[in-house]
């Protein structure tokens, strides 16, 4: 029988990995909630309707990228490929809508059915923002702060950019929609075969194809921008001027859209080439139409995702660790009192390793090679005077140190 073998897009997270991909998670999450943003979690798998009516039928997520099967009892279930739908859905079936502002973090894994290739996998981990209830141009700047805040402390900002663009309210979105209906129609002979699918149910998903083809036609399409009204403008200029206030620099981008018809308002993305071609670590936008279309009352909202397997391979360093202390047990009669005090050392917070066999020197070594800040050893002669030896590892020094002492000499040390 072969060698059992992870399914394909898929990788297992060991232990150097997920410190990685876990400090990512705990920054995301405590400066998520110096900006008022409590974490959540939604169910790993809801209603295919969940995500059909939020991400469109025509979007590539839906039709070709889902991971959907059909329950025990008949019902379309599917995986969840991104966390906005599923905590909108959770706003709903919860009756939340007296607590708006509604401000959430979460991070967790989705799924996607997708050529695997660097930084991106069919499983992957995205941090999720969300804020629900707020229509002012504020809550765009605090929500687009709060991920320049996160890639900052990830010491990653300086290898991003942040592209920004208005896609107008309503009035604005079907103002453009009719011009792009009128430019892609003239030229259905050059499109490719989804964006012909596109062209009368959603023709803003064409500006968003990778069809080379495509992209020629969506380099000479008509600008959002020469459509909005002044109502849209004046919002878009609210964000911009907040983000200036706040010293965050950006790159106005007229052909950054999202296709689906409940975005309005403002789009960004934090875009980096330190990892390759050109690609968004932080994506999102502004969905006021997103809670009506699942079912619920009209609410506004503002939210964006990041991939957690990117961030990770763009972060400076390698995450922080604690070194353990060693403790080594000399002689048989000392295993008993060794199993003892490793348990009540790590009951009063030290991190501790203890070796479950071999003599002095193989456990010496096991020691260094876990990086171990100290090494504490216990013979006969020490427990009968109810002492240890205490050896500094980084120092080469060892010191006598009765067990009551114990507790405060571990702290002296630091974590080297």
């Amino acid at each position: 029988m072969s060698q059992p073998q992870p399914v394909r897009g898929t990788h297992d997270l060991l232990p150097e990995d997920f410190a990685r991909h876990a400090r990512v998670q705990q920054i995301a999450r405590d400066m998520a909630g110096r900006f008022g943003y409590f974490e959540m979690a939604t169910p790993i798998f809801e209603f295919t309707e969940v995500f059909a009516r939020t991400m469109g039928e025509t979007s590539d997520v839906v039709s070709k990228e889902m991971y959907s099967f059909e329950s025990r009892g008949g019902e379309s279930m599917t995986l969840r490929p991104e966390y906005t739908a599923g905590i909108c859905r959770a706003f709903i079936s919860n009756g939340l809508q007296q607590q708006v502002p509604f401000k959430v973090f979460a991070t967790g894994p989705m799924f996607r059915y997708e050529r695997p290739q660097k930084g991106r996998q069919r499983q992957f981990h995205q941090i999720d923002v969300e804020c629900i209830g707020a229509a002012e141009p504020d809550a765009d700047v605090e929500v687009i702060a709060l991920g320049a805040a996160i890639l900052e402390a990830l010491g990653v900002l300086k290898d991003c950019t942040l592209e920004i663009n208005t896609l107008g309210d309503q009035e604005s979105r079907q103002a453009y929609r009719a011009v792009l209906v009128d430019y892609f129609g003239d030229h259905r002979g050059s499109l490719s075969k989804d964006s012909l699918d596109r062209l009368e149910r959603n023709p803003l998903r064409i500006l968003d194809s990778k069809d080379p083809g495509d992209r020629v036609l969506v380099e000479k399409a008509p600008l959002y921008t020469d459509y909005l009204n002044s109502a849209s403008k004046d919002f878009f200029a609210e964000v911009l001027a907040g983000l200036d206030l706040l010293g965050i620099g950006y790159h106005v981008n007229q052909r950054l859209v999202r296709g689906l018809d409940y975005y309005t308002h403002t789009a960004f993305e934090f875009t980096t080439t330190a990892l390759g071609a050109q690609g968004a670590v932080i994506a999102g936008g502004r969905y006021d139409g997103l809670i009506e279309a699942l079912g619920g009352k009209p609410t506004p909202g503002i939210g964006w995702a990041g991939g957690v397997e990117r961030l990770a391979m763009l972060a400076e360093g390698a995450p922080e660790t604690i070194r353990p202390i060693a403790v080594i047990p000399v002689g048989e009669a000392a295993e008993a009192a060794a199993l003892k005090l490793a348990y009540s050392l790590r009951r009063a917070g030290h991190v501790i390793e203890m070796a479950f066999k071999g003599n002095l020197s193989k456990r010496m070594k096991r020691a260094n090679k876990l990086n171990a800040r100290a090494a504490i050893l216990l013979g006969e002669d020490e427990l009968a005077r109810d002492v240890c030896t205490l050896r500094d590892l980084d120092k080469g020094e060892q010191t006598e140190v009765a067990l009551t002492a114990l507790d405060p000499a571990l702290a002296a040390l630091g974590r080297g």
